[in-house]
């Protein structure tokens, strides 16, 4: 089993960028791709992006492209999103999730986190 914690969501202005990240425990996380994704209260969730085993990264969405980017510290048993340019359209719950990459592009993984919240003001 791998339990998911994701952290660093908060309220923040138009333009401004914040981090988050997604702390694994009760296994290493080092033979997973990793994934975040996102959902607004009325819409699916949406992949962001993910990233391999080894850190190659995956196609990111057309909607964050040029302005999130993520990483993993195996070392540390997490992974990171960061977000910069932030719009009000990104106000979203984020979710982390481990599984296999060809799965993480399809929106599904086998363990998922509770989410944090990142809200974008105008």
């Amino acid at each position: 089993q791998v339990q998911l914690v994701e952290s660093g969501g908060a309220l923040v202005q138009a333009g401004g960028s914040l981090r988050l990240s997604c702390a694994a425990s009760g296994r290493t996380l080092s033979s997973y791709a990793m994934g975040w994704f996102r959902q607004s209260p009325g819409k699916e969730r949406e992949y962001v992006a993910s990233i391999t085993w080894s850190g190659g990264k995956q196609p990111y969405a057309d909607s964050v492209k040029e302005r999130f980017t993520i990483s993993r510290d195996n070392g540390k048993n997490t992974v990171y999103l960061q977000m910069n340019n932030l719009k009000p359209e990104d106000t979203a719950i984020y979710l982390c999730a481990a599984g296999r990459a060809s799965d993480l592009i399809r929106s599904t993984g086998d363990y998922w986190g509770q989410g944090t919240q990142v809200t974008v003001s105008s």
